[in-house]
């Protein structure tokens, strides 16, 4: 077993891989400040739903704790706890600057401090290092030009790259952007992820250029589905078929297809604020980002108003009709809620006073026993008693639900609403 003892602090979708990972060549403890999330975890019961069967077991042989005293006999911390945002759309740095603070009462000198969040570019060495000074009583290698100070630590950053229900593009398989506070630093902290990436990495010249490259990777994914949505919305007008562009257009070799969609989750519809907030900071208010952030927001609100009209067109009372919504989650085949859009489009269907059941077999019913603008159902009751269906998310539950079945969900007028493309075009009255 190697000599260095990490800490991974925050147990969620990027935490675990990493403390599976390197739980296999070195001395780890997790630590997490979810008391409930460390007890399931030690009975290796995880309810993310990302590790296999034996990499949950495999918990149960790891130290894995809620008391920040048991990370301070470690030298390596790895901080992957998460940033979001706050309802206004703003930073909101609270869980980073906590973590910051747990690992600065555990720092001793030449420890190194790693951060795997998604910041914008100057967040490790701007906000963080100055906790970690403060709780530490040490001095980071780089503030204010120190270099020979026996009380040192360091710092790095390695973005994580997790895709939330992807088997193929994991931990493992996908290369490892690294930086560090020194050349010296840069290369420990390189050979440590080497040694459970076969992969590989790549090194980055700076801190901020590692946290530029993370932020940009979804800013630009989001500005490109912007696009797509908008088209999607001037080809619905025109009474053109969207996904019959795309499939024509796809047929070029430099064509590279996107498709349509409610745009949330912790990644796509949060970077782009992120890095937006620090382009204001330096004076300069991004025009693309935030005309493509501004679009995607708004994408609910184009749908409910299509969902709306359909509704109208086949004359079915708005008031207490009856929808059933498939999916939940901001994506496929997850447990994360997390800055779904399917919330906002509920909130915006609930205008007309509706009655909304949704059905996500992926999301346990008790995370929203409370909720008051629609109803999470345990499972789906085929007996013709909704006017309208949409399909949110594309979860593979969803794709093997027969034609005959979905017919019996729905009373003789209803307004099915493909959003994920699921279902045949002949039996669906909308998409985008």
């Amino acid at each position: 077993m190697n000599k260095n003892k990490i800490a991974i602090v925050g147990l969620g979708y990027v935490g675990l891989p990493l403390l599976i990972e390197f739980g296999k060549k070195y001395n780890v403890v997790g630590y997490d400040v979810d008391k409930k999330k460390i007890e399931n975890l030690k009975r290796g019961i995880d309810e993310t739903l990302i590790l296999s069967d034996k990499e949950s077991n495999n918990l149960k042989k790891l130290k894995l704790s809620c008391n920040a005293k048991e990370i301070k006999q470690c030298n390596i911390y790895i901080v992957t706890v998460p940033t979001p945002l706050n309802k206004k759309n703003k930073k909101d740095l609270s869980l980073i600057k906590n973590a910051s603070k747990v690992v600065g009462r555990s720092l001793n000198r030449k420890d190194i401090v790693i951060y795997e969040s998604t910041v914008y570019p100057g967040v490790t060495e701007e906000v963080c290092v100055p906790i970690l000074e403060k709780n530490s009583k040490l001095k980071y290698e780089n503030s204010h030009g120190v270099t020979n100070h026996e009380n040192l630590f360091y710092c790095g950053y390695s973005p994580e790259r997790i895709n939330h229900g992807d088997k193929k593009h994991n931990i493992k398989n996908v290369k490892k952007v690294v930086s560090g506070s020194s050349k010296k630093i840069t290369n420990k902290i390189n050979k440590l992820y080497k040694s459970i990436i076969p992969a590989g990495t790549h090194v980055a010249s700076s801190i901020k250029v590692a946290e530029a490259a993370k932020i940009i990777e979804n800013t630009q994914r989001d500005v490109n589905i912007a696009l797509i949505n908008e088209l999607s919305i001037i080809f619905s007008k025109l009474n053109i078929n969207t996904e019959q562009v795309l499939e024509a257009a796809s047929t070029k070799w430099n064509f590279v297809r996107f498709n349509p969609g409610l745009v949330g989750g912790h990644c796509i519809g949060v970077d782009p604020y992120y890095l937006t907030y620090k382009s204001k900071k330096i004076g300069y208010t991004p025009k693309m980002i935030l005309a493509g952030r501004k679009l995607n927001d708004n994408m609910t609100v184009h749908v409910s108003k299509k969902i709306i009209h359909l509704m109208k067109k086949k004359r079915i009372k708005l008031y207490n009709s009856k929808i059933l919504i498939l999916g939940l989650t901001f994506k496929e085949n997850i447990t994360d809620t997390r800055n779904t859009k399917v919330i906002d489009l509920i909130l915006k269907l609930k205008k007309i006073k509706s009655k909304i059941d949704v059905y996500d077999p992926w999301v346990k019913k008790e995370k929203f026993e409370n909720e008051k603008n629609f109803k999470l159902v345990n499972k789906l009751k085929y007996k013709k008693k909704y006017d309208v269906l949409i399909f949110a998310v594309g979860h593979k539950q969803f794709n093997q639900i027969n034609i005959s079945k979905i017919k019996s969900l729905l009373k003789t007028r209803n307004v099915i609403y493909d959003l994920k493309y699921i279902l045949p075009a002949s039996i669906v009255d909308g998409r985008l």
